[in-house]
């Protein structure tokens, strides 16, 4: 037991003020910021901590007291443009050290800031003429962050236009190599401002440099606005964007010489229910859907959801799950904590919204096309009373058992190409097939268990992408 004079009441203001209070900072010259991209949140607030416990001053953002910027398994090319980027958002910033994280560790062991040597510093030999976004990028779009808002609009619009166009002639090969250059593009931290910033890069062929090149030097390619102006590819782009139409049902209208919704009109004994419910809706299904709107969608299905089994669950998956502020459809998914307890369930919800006047027309059973109420705040306080004003919207609703969940929402997730490119991963890279059901090991003949995505990614060897970066 401590003697009477050294002990301290428990609760008091001097002892909680002891406890809690961080050191004052023993190096007022140094600030310390830790750049948290490829170090990680929980990583950065254990260093975080580690330091200011030993006198070390760390700021939480970026700004113009920053001293010393330390990085961790980070490139200096990668680092320069970081802070070319940072720099941007402040009006007048002083250059800050790029440090490795070896300088880090060294001045924590040592209880000072150690001398900055060269083996410490993430800066480039001599200044290069164009700067480089990154000296490497992963193959795979799975392997890399793609947010929603980048840097490379104008060139990655461009390819994927050709990516596009090479899909309506069938040209698959086409396809997939311009869809992975405009992916790359997205991924990229840093403008693209000369070619040279692309060379060794993956999946930039011939074909796409040139394009760049052309874009780069003038601001347009010739062969991106002769294919958007080109009547096969407008109308391919046309019919395609009718519900129930694919591309070999557009090819073969666009042989018979239709070019017109109201020459698919004057035929329909050529049409499927699909497809005569995609022309009947076409105004209302080819307007953005609002993310107001999906979360309308979302009580109105939850609603139905709740009627028919309580305790299952919806999310809303698909782009607004990745963080996008509208698209052209909405997908859930559905499931209940109860392994089993989802069988049937989606006809029953089918005619639930049936009876309220909600489904205008329903195919195979997940793929249907809703009657949402507007305003979309009527929905949200009546979801089950239609206002005289509706709007169709194209809806997928997928059940899946619990068990499968986790696969389910990652493959419901998306982008399309980031999960083409996940699976392609697991095939090549790990020998594992993988799709929305579960991740099968054909060599041992089992199934991976997963309870979250993270799951999913850890099984794959692959580091965790946040939804809201998995836009490839």
């Amino acid at each position: 037991m401590l003697p009477k004079r050294r002990r301290v009441r428990a609760g008091s203001p001097h002892s909680a003020a002891a406890s809690s209070a961080p050191p004052a900072a023993r190096f007022p010259s140094v600030a310390i910021y830790l750049a948290e991209p490829r170090m990680g949140r929980s990583r950065r607030a254990f260093l975080t901590r580690l330091a200011r416990s030993k006198g070390f001053r760390v700021l939480d953002a970026y700004s113009s007291e920053v001293t010393h910027v330390v990085m961790e398994q980070t490139s200096a090319q990668e680092a320069i443009c970081w802070r070319k980027n940072m720099d941007a958002l402040l009006s007048s910033c002083p250059q800050p050290a790029l440090l490795d994280i070896s300088w880090f560790t060294e001045s924590m062991a040592a209880g000072q800031p150690v001398p900055e040597e060269g083996r410490h510093r993430l800066e480039v030999a001599e200044p290069r003429k164009e700067p480089l976004c990154s000296v490497t990028m992963p193959a795979y779009a799975c392997q890399r962050p793609t947010p929603l808002t980048h840097h490379n609009t104008i060139l990655s619009e461009a390819l994927e236009t050709l990516a596009e166009a090479a899909g309506f002639e069938g040209n698959e090969g086409r396809l997939l190599a311009f869809s992975r250059a405009a992916s790359l593009l997205k991924s990229l931290s840093c403008p693209v401002t000369s070619l040279s910033q692309l060379q060794g890069l993956p999946h930039f062929g011939e074909h796409s440099s040139r394009v760049v090149q052309e874009l780069l030097e003038r601001g347009t390619c010739e062969e991106v606005e002769q294919v958007r102006c080109s009547e096969r590819y407008q109308t391919m782009k046309l019919f395609t964007q009718v519900f129930g139409v694919g591309v070999k049902t557009a090819d073969r209208w666009y042989q018979e010489g239709l070019r017109t919704l109201d020459e698919l009109r004057e035929q329909p004994q050529r049409l499927t229910q699909q497809q005569k419910a995609g022309l009947q809706y076409y105004q209302d299904l080819s307007t953005p859907v609002g993310r107001a709107e999906a979360e309308a969608l979302q009580r109105l299905v939850e609603a139905a959801v709740r009627q028919t089994l309580p305790e299952a669950t919806v999310t809303l998956t698909g782009g607004f799950r990745r963080g996008k502020l509208q698209g052209h459809d909405v997908d859930f998914l559905i499931t209940h904590p109860e392994e089993g307890q989802e069988v049937g369930l989606l006809p029953r919800v089918m005619s639930y919204l049936q009876s309220q006047n909600y489904t205008m027309d329903a195919f195979e059973r997940s793929f249907c096309i809703l009657c949402l109420p507007q305003p979309p705040r009527a929905a949200l306080e009546e979801p089950l009373h239609p206002c005289p004003t509706q709007k169709a919207v194209r809806v997928d609703l997928v059940v899946t058992p619990n068990s499968q969940f986790p696969f389910a929402l990652l493959g419901w997730t998306g982008s399309q190409l980031f999960e083409r490119e996940l699976r392609r991963f697991s095939r090549r890279e790990k020998g594992l097939w993988l799709n929305s059901h579960g991740l099968f090991d054909p060599g041992r003949k089992t199934f991976f268990h997963a309870t979250s995505e993270e799951d999913i990614f850890r099984f794959l060897g692959l580091k965790y992408i946040p939804p809201e970066q998995r836009n490839a």
